[in-house]
């Protein structure tokens, strides 16, 4: 058993070592040069791409307007200009300016004490001897008495400001008409690159008449920003580090 357990550890050293490597080759390898932005795809083409599924309400016949030159929620005389099909691109706007102060506190105490005795029970009690210790006395069968004092407090304090615009593409038209939008965004200055991605799903009647939407608007919405880079590297702790911290118990 201990040579299994000893086996199975150095394969996974040597697969993280195996990772490391490759990683710190790669770094090498671009060792004075700017990171590499990727290049533009169809995001439904990408590797591990699964298709959205929501619940769909049952289909309706759509509304018909014979002898008009107008559409349903249209806002151009010949074609509405906003997104709503695939390929079709939008603005997403980001402002999030987020405050929170939470404090609680909770106390609890509860103090107990039980005394009962037993001098006659019909003589039974010169008895108790035989079946409890011989230290037993009917004058102090039971004395109990416990106390308990809990006191907890918490408190969060978390300020989150992030303002910016980002373009998305319309990836999938669900059966009801909802949008799957997604968005990428890379921008490389001094050797470090900023990346902004954004995906969710939106309703055709909140595209803005600009052709935009606010990211509170989007359900199931996914926002990531971040980098890589120099500076990124440097905030990073080490592979070492990071592998002592995780497997260290104390």
């Amino acid at each position: 058993m201990a040579r299994i357990l000893y086996k199975n550890m150095l394969l996974t050293t040597a697969a993280l070592l195996s990772l490391s490597a490759c990683n710190a080759f790669d770094r090498v390898s671009e060792i004075g040069d700017q990171p590499k932005l990727s290049s533009i795809e169809d995001p439904t083409h990408r590797d591990g791409y699964v298709p959205v599924k929501m619940p769909m309400p049952p289909p309706s016949l759509s509304e018909r307007q014979p002898n008009s030159l107008w559409a349903t929620g249209g806002r151009a005389f010949f074609r509405d200009q906003r997104a709503s099909r695939v390929g079709d691109i939008l603005t997403v706007v980001v402002t999030i300016n987020d405050q929170a102060q939470i404090q609680n506190e909770t106390k609890r105490s509860r103090d107990n004490s039980d005394s009962a005795n037993l001098t006659n029970l019909f003589g039974f009690e010169t008895k108790l001897n035989k079946v409890l210790p011989d230290a037993v006395s009917p004058t102090s069968l039971v004395d109990a008495s416990s106390t308990t004092s809990n006191d907890g407090k918490g408190s969060i304090g978390r300020q989150e400001q992030i303002d910016l615009r980002v373009a998305a593409t319309v990836i999938q038209v669900l059966p009801n008409g909802n949008l799957v939008l997604e968005g990428k965004q890379q921008v490389g200055v001094n050797f470090d690159m900023r990346e902004l991605d954004i995906r969710g799903i939106i309703r055709p009647q909140d595209v803005a008449a600009d052709n935009t939407i606010t990211y509170d608007q989007i359900a199931e919405a996914r926002i990531e920003y971040g980098g890589k880079g120099t500076i990124n590297d440097v905030q990073q702790p080490r592979y070492g580090d990071q592998l002592f911290d995780i497997l260290m118990p104390f």
